[in-house]
């Protein structure tokens, strides 16, 4: 009886086992090809005009690649590379054919304290330097803590700019507190001033650039293709990573709830909601560490329409999302085991292009 005890258990947790594995089974009807190789941390990247690309990478550098060349575009901002924070992300102004300019997020050291926090800059692009630069806000304060930078951007129809700073590590005081920069999602006019209709213009003290806030560090964030709706995901702690739906002066719950725990495995809090608070559309348990996230909105790969595309940092894969009445219904894992993916853009060419840390960018090829 003992022996067959055992054996049912070893089967159970085998069954288990599988069964947590098939959750987000691997999609073998796809390839890749390698577009741009030899690259370390390619946190963001960009398609200008003429299809060439500028890269960012974490540790300072902006590549500016066209025709199988790479060159370094000069007048980069200084960044504070340290832990998560460096150089981000990197998005074009809708009307860029029109006025050049080019924006990025960048950890910061500008400021009295020591350490860094995250920046918007905008710039132009002239015989591969930066031009007229601008910095169109800078978190505080500084801090040396190494966790939680965000960043992305996206611009919305109405030509308002959005990006993310994670709370930099201290959850307890910044994510929840609107007079407290970090851990939100911030709204600016394209020249950095701030839109008259923002949620918390005219309460006491608070930083009027913020949007949305109680989140924990988003670093994926995306203008669904059909409602128009800003789409972020973010880190969660152990278990709890979150894709959210932002909505103007709405609070996403960090710390208050969350479906994850600290990483020793004790818990943060007993809720996973609570009034005033919203859900998320889906979350993770386990993490799988989300970075970069872009729809397919093209019809270049038949059956994928409309799905929603995550980096997996932890698990190394590009996640497939199927998403039906508003939410996911499926996921799978393309790409897996080429490394950590870091960021995902449709190209002009309708083709979806992934960069992959200590590989490069490669482009999706579905092959049924």
């Amino acid at each position: 009886m003992k022996f067959v005890s055992q054996s049912v258990f070893i089967i159970s947790l085998i069954s288990l086992l599988t069964c947590a594995q098939d959750k987000t089974p691997i999609n073998n009807n796809h390839s890749h090809e390698v577009v741009v190789s030899e690259l370390n941390n390619p946190w963001a990247f960009i398609f200008l005009p003429d299809n060439s690309m500028l890269i960012n990478e974490k540790a300072g550098k902006i590549i500016h690649f066209k025709n199988g060349i790479k060159t370094e575009i000069k007048g980069v901002p200084s960044v504070y590379n340290r832990g998560q924070g460096g150089l981000l992300d990197i998005k074009l102004h809708p009307d860029y054919k029109t006025n050049g300019w080019i924006y990025l997020t960048y950890a910061s050291s500008e400021g009295e304290e020591k350490g860094g926090h995250t920046a918007l800059m905008r710039a132009k692009l002239k015989d591969n330097n930066l031009i007229e630069k601008e910095v169109l806000y800078k978190a505080t304060p500084n801090t040396t803590r190494g966790q939680h930078f965000g960043s992305r951007i996206v611009f919305d129809d109405q030509g308002y700019v959005y990006f993310t700073i994670g709370e930099r590590g201290n959850r307890d005081e910044n994510p929840q507190d609107i007079t407290r920069d970090g851990g939100k999602v911030y709204r600016l006019n394209d020249d950095g001033s701030i839109p008259d209709d923002n949620p918390f213009i005219g309460e006491k003290n608070a930083k009027t650039a913020i949007y949305s806030y109680g989140h924990r560090n988003p670093q994926g964030m995306v203008i669904h293709p059909e409602t128009r709706e800003i789409w972020t995901h973010e880190h969660g702690p152990k278990g709890g990573d979150e894709i959210n739906i932002i909505a103007s002066g709405k609070n996403y719950g960090w710390p208050v709830i969350t479906y994850g725990v600290n990483y020793i495995g004790t818990k943060i809090t007993d809720k996973t909601a609570q009034p005033g608070m919203e859900q998320p559309l889906h979350y993770w348990v386990p993490s799988i560490a989300p970075s970069g996230m872009e729809f397919i909105s093209s019809d270049k790969y038949k059956g994928w329409k409309g799905n929603l595309l995550v980096g997996s940092l932890k698990f190394q894969y590009l996640d497939n999302c199927y998403i039906k009445d508003g939410k996911i219904v499926k996921e799978e894992r393309l790409l897996d085991g080429l490394g950590r993916v870091r960021s995902v853009n449709q190209g002009p060419d309708g083709y979806i292009y992934v960069g992959i840390e200590n590989l490069g960018i490669v482009k999706l090829i579905k092959t049924k």
